[in-house]
């Protein structure tokens, strides 16, 4: 993966093809182990900052879609001088009731999000755009977890952590939450913030990702 400190909008060279839009290091270590032992498997990272809120009586999904698609769309603006970009926007939101659950205000507004998640079933949704100077492509996880009835001296503990900072329904899955996570039915990794099945299939049909195996040496094998 590319690094540095270049332009504050990217760090991108003519050369590369394949662009995150996202601020987020989490949606960075995703793309980047879907890509991982790959040759060729560099991306650009665009540094994106678009308003991300509901418009008046917008059903979540479509949400979260116009979301992901504007941080593609913007993202190739960025590189609007290479041809062969290819741009990776994604969004991901906590739905409770058809409520989205953006990233909590304070920390009061975080323990007020994780007493109305306590005890209930919610979703997570998670699109991911892949955009380029002549085509568009989208896709949608839908992913269902539950919590576990949580005291509030467990909510005061989880917000004093620090951990719901800048996340989506004041959680993070692969964090402390997996301690008061029942079940999780759907992409694990689209909890987190980019399901990889998605990504991978559209990066297959931008011709951006084979069926190669990784290379044992150089993949992440998680352990």
């Amino acid at each position: 993966m590319m690094r540095g400190r270049a332009p504050q909008s990217a760090r991108v060279m003519l050369r590369d093809m394949l662009y995150l839009a996202s601020k987020s290091p989490r949606r960075r270590q995703l793309l980047g182990r879907l890509l991982s032992g790959r040759p060729g498997a560099d991306f650009g990272l665009l540094d994106i900052d678009i308003p991300e809120h509901p418009q008046p009586e917008e059903p979540a999904e479509d949400y979260v879609r116009r979301v992901a698609r504007e941080k593609a769309g913007a993202g190739l603006l960025h590189v609007v001088g290479n041809p062969t970009a290819v741009v990776l926007g994604s969004d991901t939101e906590v739905v409770l009731d058809g409520e989205v659950f953006g990233k909590p205000a304070d920390d009061a507004d975080a323990a007020r999000m994780l007493g109305r998640l306590s005890g209930r079933t919610h979703q997570v949704i998670s699109a991911v755009s892949l955009v380029s100077p002549s085509r568009e492509r989208q896709l949608v996880s839908v992913s269902e977890v539950t919590f576990a009835q949580l005291t509030p001296a467990q909510i005061h503990a989880y917000v004093a952590s620090g951990e719901s900072h800048g996340r989506a329904g004041a959680y993070a899955i692969q964090g402390l939450a997996e301690a008061f996570t029942v079940r999780l039915s759907g992409s694990y990794s689209g909890v987190m913030g980019l399901p990889l099945f998605e990504t991978a299939t559209l990066l297959r049909e931008f011709g951006l990702l084979d069926d190669t195996i990784p290379t044992p040496a150089t993949a992440d094998t998680g352990g």
